[in-house]
């Protein structure tokens, strides 16, 4: 059945991840430690469907409060898919995005691109950088071998101080379903946010060894739980305009 071989197809990805990357993890884990400890904020953005794991890191139960999503509109699904990706393909577009948000030295940046060869992602990521912040990315490797929409040829682990692959394959999808060779069931979101996850897992287990306690959300459908985010938000909603 389909599905079947699909969740057999998303074990290999993350299996593939959690034995060839962990490494990397461990290294994004102790950067972002590094920027919490200091009072930083982690930055996190995406174009299309990689936009979820700002929406995934930010403001929910078990996620860290010092998290700033890029929320760009324009790159997002629902004011128009189809122009979200012309959007994506732009050259000189981020640096209008980007001025809105006061990302510092003492900050860094979680940026997801499965394919990584689009303009916007890249220089949104050199912003970031050309400010101080470290840029920590999540894209295929597979795509290193396909061509660039950039003028440059470079791709979205060139301008990252570390990138991670999420061992996806080109084109996502993963199962074969029309005669032509299209395929469904993509596997990108659950790598990449199964890679984000364990970055702020590693983060704050770091953190906890230090003496010091993860700035972490509680689930607010839980009895006594509201209290207890006030003073996160409270803290940080000074800082993070989307909260």
């Amino acid at each position: 059945m389909y599905y079947q071989e699909y969740f057999k197809n998303v074990n290999d990805t993350l299996e593939a991840v959690l034995e060839q990357e962990t490494g990397k993890i461990q290294q994004a884990g102790a950067i972002l430690a590094e920027v919490l400890k200091g009072d930083g904020l982690l930055y996190v953005f995406g174009c299309g469907h990689s936009h979820m794991l700002a929406e995934e890191l930010f403001y929910r139960a078990g996620g860290l409060a010092a998290v700033y999503p890029i929320f760009e509109t324009s790159a997002m699904l629902h004011e128009g898919a189809a122009k979200s990706s012309q959007i994506e393909r732009m050259s000189g577009y981020a640096p209008l995005v980007m001025e809105r948000y006061p990302i510092s030295e003492k900050d860094c940046l979680l940026i997801a691109s499965t394919s990584g060869i689009n303009p916007f992602g890249m220089e949104v990521a050199e912003y970031a950088a050309d400010r101080g912040a470290r840029v920590m990315g999540i894209s295929s490797f597979a795509y290193l071998e396909k061509p660039s929409r950039r003028a440059d040829g470079k791709h979205l682990p060139d301008v990252c101080h570390l990138c991670i692959d999420n061992h996806v394959p080109v084109g996502d999808a993963t199962i074969q379903v029309r005669e032509d060779g299209t395929k469904a069931g993509p596997v990108s979101t659950i790598a990449t946010l199964a890679i984000a996850n364990s970055i702020v897992l590693t983060a704050c287990e770091l953190l906890k060894e230090q003496g010091v306690e993860p700035q972490v959300f509680r689930s607010g459908n839980c009895p006594g739980t509201d209290e207890y985010n006030a003073r996160m938000l409270e803290r940080y909603m000074p800082r993070i305009r989307h909260l």
